[in-house]
C-alpha cells in the first residue's frame, strides 16, 4: 500500500528568500539562470557562472535599493556595463524608502497636445518638485512615433520588411511620458535614496554620448589627425600587354603585410556617408563586420569606435528626418 500524502494546510506567510551571503546570493542566481528567467536584458550571450555572476550583481544591486532578489531582476537592465532601473523600477525604489509625503505621475491633455508629469514631496525636508516632460519634448529628442507601420531592415533576408510599430511610444505614449517626467523628477529629489542608479533612458543618452564623444576632435584646435585615404585602385589597361612575371610572394610574407587601421575606419564612414536611410545604414555596417575584422587584426579596442561611427551617421539620419 502506498503511503498516505500529508493533509494540505491553508494560512500562512508567504515570505521572499533574501539572501544574505555572497555564496547565498550566487547560488540563487545559478537556480534563475538553469531555470530560464533570467533577463536577456542582464545576461546578453553570456552562459555558466559568466551569466550567474551578472545576475548577482543585479540582485546585490537592488539589495542596496531595498529590492528583493526577483524584484531587483525585474526591474534592472544593463546599458553599456552599467545597471540602470526601468521607469516602475524607479517609482517602486523610491515609494519603499519611507521618505515619500506624496509622488503622482500622469498625462494631461494641453492644447491638444500630451504633456506627462510627476510631482512629488519629500517626507523628511518638505521639498517638493513637479516636472513635466512633453508630447513636443519628446518630438524634439526623435522619440515620439505615429505610423502603425513601419520599415525594418531584415538582416538575414538582407531586405526592408514591413512590420507592425511595436515601439512602446507608439503603443504607450501616456506611459512613456509620464516616466520620463519622473525619471527626471525623482533623480533630483531622491538622489539620496537611488545611490546614484540612473533610469534606463538618462543611461541611454549618456551611452549614446560617449559613443560621440569618441569620435569629436580635440578642443583647442588641436584636432586628431585625418586618418590616410585608401589608396584608389589602378585603371584597368586599354589594351592587354605582355609584361615580365613577378617572383611568387611566400604565402608568410603576404600574411605579415600590415593591416591599415587609419584607412579602414576611413573607408567605414565614407561608405556609410553614402547611406540615405538606416536599412542602408545597417547594410554597410554589415559587410564590413568591423567586430570581427578589427578583433583578428589586433585592434579589438578600437571596435566602440568603429561602432562611433555608425552612431554618428544614424543621427546625422535622424536630424535629417526629424528637420
Amino acid at each position: 500500500m502506498n503511503a498516505p500524502l500529508p493533509a494540505l494546510t491553508g494560512g500562512g506567510n508567504v515570505l521572499a528568500i533574501v539572501p544574505q551571503t555572497f555564496e547565498e546570493t550566487l547560488r540563487i542566481a545559478r537556480a534563475v539562470c538553469a531555470s530560464g528567467l533570467a533577463p536577456s536584458a542582464l545576461i546578453g550571450k553570456l552562459e555558466g557562472d559568466d551569466a550567474a555572476a551578472a545576475v548577482a550583481v543585479a540582485i546585490m544591486s537592488g539589495a542596496e535599493l531595498g529590492l528583493k532578489p526577483m524584484v531587483s531582476l525585474r526591474s534592472f537592465t544593463v546599458i553599456n556595463g552599467k545597471p540602470a532601473l526601468y521607469g516602475d523600477g524607479l517609482i517602486n525604489v523610491v515609494r519603499m524608502s519611507g521618505k515619500v509625503a506624496y509622488l503622482r505621475t500622469g498625462c494631461e491633455d494641453r492644447n491638444g497636445k500630451m504633456v506627462g508629469f510627476c510631482e512629488a514631496k519629500r517626507l523628511d525636508t518638505g521639498e517638493d518638485k513637479r516636472v513635466e516632460f512633453s508630447q513636443a519634448d519628446a518630438e524634439r529628442a526623435g522619440l515620439w512615433q505615429t505610423k502603425a507601420v513601419v520599415t525594418k531592415w531584415n538582416k538575414w533576408d538582407k531586405k526592408n520588411e514591413e512590420k507592425p510599430n511595436d515601439s512602446p511610444w507608439y503603443r504607450f505614449p501616456q506611459r512613456m511620458l509620464a516616466w520620463r517626467a519622473a525619471g527626471y523628477c525623482l533623480r533630483e529629489l531622491f538622489g539620496d535614496v537611488l545611490g546614484g542608479i540612473r533610469d534606463e533612458y538618462e543611461a541611454r543618452e549618456i551611452a549614446d554620448a560617449e559613443e560621440m564623444r569618441n569620435i569629436t576632435p580635440e578642443p583647442s584646435g588641436e584636432s586628431k589627425p585625418t586618418p590616410p585615404k585608401p589608396p584608389k585602385p589602378p585603371a584597368p589597361p586599354s589594351a592587354v600587354k605582355t609584361i615580365d612575371a613577378e617572383p611568387v610572394k611566400d604565402v608568410d610574407e603576404e600574411a605579415t603585410a600590415e593591416f591599415d587601421l587609419g584607412a579602414y575606419l576611413d573607408e567605414i564612414e565614407t561608405a556609410l556617408a553614402s547611406a540615405k536611410d538606416e536599412a542602408s545604414v545597417e547594410e554597410i555596417w554589415n559587410d564590413f563586420d568591423a567586430p570581427a575584422t578589427l578583433e583578428s587584426e589586433g585592434h579589438a579596442d578600437m571596435i566602440d569606435a568603429a561602432r562611433a561611427i555608425r552612431t554618428r551617421r544614424l543621427a546625422m539620419l535622424s536630424s535629417l528626418n526629424a528637420g
